[in-house]
């Protein structure tokens, strides 16, 4: 699920909303995930990859990984990102690009003390995307950090990213593939709204 703080009533956060519980009210499946794609200034490529939206807070949308991550250094280099979303309930699909940064470390480790133990042994006790000989060594090192570790304790390299929309797409789809598009992009500090074609 996805915790709503502070709503916003411009409009393609209020339709962004209304979306969202209509596909909750038919019991979306994984309604928390979204693709993130970003890009690699090294290897001149796009990665996208799916994480858990935890918060839309006003117009921030939230979620938390690894800071040594790959995907985090491409963050940090270069700061534009693309997310995706799909609720199969109600056939609707939702572009979204948007600036990135992180969250600050207090917000961090005031949401890390509200997880399960099992999740924050996991962010502690894992070198995200570094290679391991085996998936034993992974729950091996998962295993002692649950017994040892202070699991309430937030690590430096684990915290939220935050992004801010600039521009929304609600995609709806019909029969006879005759879908709705409609865009929202902020244009002069206002949101634009246009429909484009299927």
């Amino acid at each position: 699920m996805i915790s709503f703080k502070n709503s916003n009533n411009e409009v393609p956060f209020k339709v962004f909303k209304e979306k969202y519980d209509q596909s909750s009210s038919l019991n979306q499946r994984s309604i928390e995930a979204i693709s993130i794609s970003s890009f690699s200034k090294d290897s001149k490529e796009v990665n996208s990859r799916f994480v858990n939206l935890k918060f839309v807070d006003n117009k921030e949308f939230i979620f938390f990984t690894n800071y040594n991550s790959p995907k985090s250094k491409e963050f940090k280099s270069h700061g534009q990102i693309s997310a995706l979303i799909y609720w199969n309930s109600i056939n609707v699909q939702i572009r979204i690009k948007a600036m990135i940064k992180k969250t600050s470390m207090d917000f961090n480790k005031e949401y890390f003390k509200e997880r399960s133990s099992d999740k924050n042994a996991l962010a502690i006790s894992s070198n995200q995307s570094s290679l391991v000989d085996s998936f034993e060594e992974v729950k091996d090192n998962f295993n002692k950090v649950l017994l040892t570790s202070n699991l309430w304790e937030c690590p430096k390299n684990w915290g939220g990213f935050s992004f801010v929309p600039y521009y929304f797409e609600f995609w709806e789809g019909n029969e006879s593939r005759l879908n709705k598009r409609d865009v929202y992009q902020i244009k002069d500090k206002i949101w634009e709204h246009t429909i484009i074609q299927p």
